[in-house]
């Protein structure tokens, strides 16, 4: 992983686990939910990491463990070099300071019975740093600057439509100034005409305060235009990652492809022209994941080695550096997946190892 002195958060090894436990009175632990195991990235400074995937495939859960909301089961989780994993609250506070959230649903993550004055001056509150007509000032300034009316200071969320309320999110989380923002979808709970509103707001105030983003979503459009770098997740872990628009343009992961064939597309024309991959089966249960490469039983291009060895993520021959793919058999420019994997008959001809003609590390200079 580089050590440039640009790299704001570092994420190694993280894992989260959730127990699943069995009983009503004497309860024991039957399984754990493998929300996000083993996940390696780092944050640049001034930098948009956009994370996509499946619901259910741990994007929102990986969030929470970078912004310090939930603990992480095992790895670290790196701030400046500082490690914040397994802090108490008492240590966390500095930290509170630098990294904030934004939070999916407007409605739910503001309360109803407080005003939104009294909602964006709680970091002020918290952290002792405003208090009285200058904490007032601070606030309008705030709400000034999302755009919506400072003089609304002492209305009721209730008062205000979805998109001002994320707004009221936004400010609140800028009020302290933090370096690093984590975005969970926030703008898949909002209309698609408020949505690019936000997302150039986002942009805006990134451009003038330099802030960095974690943007989780499952709109691929969207996450296109915002991010700097994008990561694709699948079960828990990061099979893919990449310069945003290279991704876009040239996927190597059969399922990251999949993920894009699945995108919606504004010209009829090149949605007519678009190979749509569709993929069979299911998601495998998080509680007992596939062995080896955990896309496997849903991958076309599925040989023998992905069952038995699971791929590191690493670069690609002839690929460039910051773009990493844990696969055996990386997609080719131009290829066609078709269902030619394990499941496909006859089953394709292999000796169980990568090689330049079957597709693998070989064959993607």
């Amino acid at each position: 992983m580089s050590t440039d002195g640009d790299v704001l958060v570092r994420v190694e090894g993280v894992e989260k686990h959730f127990p699943v436990k069995k009983g009503v009175f004497f309860q024991h632990e039957v399984g754990r939910v493998r929300a996000v195991d083993g996940v390696d990235l780092e944050i640049r400074q001034g930098e948009t990491l956009g994370i996509v995937g499946e619901s259910g495939c741990g994007k929102s859960t990986l969030a929470r463990c970078i912004a310090g909301l939930l603990p992480v089961t095992a790895g670290q989780v790196s701030f400046e070099d500082e490690p914040i994993s397994g802090l108490s609250r008492s240590g966390m506070r500095p930290f509170r300071r630098q990294i904030q959230m934004i939070f999916q649903d407007p409605y739910g993550s503001l309360n109803p019975r407080r005003r939104v004055g009294s909602i964006i001056g709680d970091p002020f509150d918290i952290h002792r740093l405003a208090a009285g007509a200058e904490r007032k000032r601070r606030v309008q300034e705030l709400m000034e600057l999302v755009g919506l009316r400072p003089e609304h200071y002492n209305r009721f969320p209730s008062e205000f439509s979805g998109g001002q309320r994320q707004r009221i999110g936004i400010a609140r989380a800028l009020a302290l100034r933090p370096k690093l923002v984590v975005c969970d979808e926030p703008v898949s709970a909002l209309d698609v005409s408020i949505q690019a509103q936000i997302v150039n707001l986002l942009a805006d105030l990134q451009a003038e305060l330099g802030i960095t983003y974690v943007f989780i979503a499952h709109d691929l459009s969207v996450v296109r235009h915002v991010s700097t770098r994008v990561g694709v997740m699948y079960l828990g872990k990061i099979v893919e990652m990449a310069e945003g628009e290279r991704l876009y343009t040239r996927p190597q992961h059969p399922y990251s492809a999949a993920l894009l064939s699945a995108g919606s597309v504004a010209d009829p024309d090149e949605a007519a022209r678009r190979e749509r991959i569709i993929l069979t089966g299911d998601v495998p249960s998080p509680i007992a994941p596939p062995p080896a490469c955990r896309f496997h039983p849903r991958c076309p291009k599925a040989q023998h080695i992905c069952t038995t060895t699971e791929p590191p993520l690493e670069v690609k021959p002839g690929e460039p550096a910051d773009h990493v793919t844990a696969c055996h058999f990386p997609v080719r420019p131009g290829e066609r997946l078709g269902q030619t994997g394990l499941g496909a008959e006859p089953p394709p001809p292999s000796t169980g190892e990568p090689t330049a003609e079957s597709g693998g590390e070989g064959g993607t200079a």
